[in-house]
């Protein structure tokens, strides 16, 4: 799925489309979402033909038999995220680690990852990086997992890679140029494919002059102290 609005074209492949048109079932985050991009990406086959099986926060509880009846019977089945690639800071790893358990080829497509994607803009190291998921949200926590990620980068020579709830980007930012050293690099990568992205690496000195706005914006946040 595509990271931001108005961002399909950048997001598929023509071996994409020739999937999509081949396979006529999906377990997918969002089935009025995943319905959309289907037909921006070119479906041919008449929505009415998909079977769409609903694998959203509220549904991660139940059994996964259901999903794999098709697969079971030899029918290929298609697995969507919300944004970005399945299995990748995604609960559809789930999925993936069911079907390998059931002894189903699982072949991954080419899509757009935010994090890979602001890991290759950043100029931190890609050979060595981690990517952290979420911080604490107390900030005592918070403001130790911070150094702990510094101290991780500059023993591993390892770029840090972390996201927040976009509603609370602004507040984690504060904490990182708080808790931070001043020679730590940091790179915001912010809306990433839209029209408006910004991806930018400076010191958290260089950041304490000029504080984004990242309210409400998807945004990635890289920390290196090996560069």
């Amino acid at each position: 799925m595509p990271l931001a609005e108005d961002a399909a074209a950048k997001t598929f492949t023509p071996y994409l489309v020739d999937t999509i048109n081949h396979i006529k079932e999906y377990i997918v985050e969002n089935e009025k979402t995943a319905r959309r991009f289907l037909k921006e990406a070119g479906l041919k086959t008449p929505q009415s033909e998909l079977v769409i099986h609903d694998y959203g926060k509220h549904n991660r509880n139940s059994s996964l038999k259901p999903f794999f009846m098709g697969l079971q019977t030899g029918k290929d089945v298609g697995l969507m995220s919300e944004a970005g690639c399945p299995g990748i800071a995604d609960p559809g790893a789930d999925i993936v680690a069911e079907a390998h358990r059931r002894n189903i080829r699982v072949v991954p497509l080419a899509g757009p990852s935010s994090i890979l994607l602001a890991l290759m803009a950043s100029g931190f190291n890609g050979q060595g990086f981690a990517f952290q998921g979420y911080l604490p949200i107390d900030k005592a926590d918070r403001s130790r997992k911070i150094k702990e990620l510094e101290n991780l980068s500059d023993r591993l020579n390892q770029t840090q890679i972390f996201i927040e709830t976009p509603f609370r980007n602004n507040p984690l930012l504060e904490e990182i140029l708080k808790s931070g050293s001043p020679k730590t690099k940091l790179c915001i990568a912010c809306n990433l494919t839209a029209a408006d992205e910004f991806v930018q690496t400076k010191t958290i000195a260089e950041w304490q002059k000029q504080v984004p706005d990242l309210h409400k914006k998807p945004t990635i946040f890289l920390l290196s102290r090996s560069v």
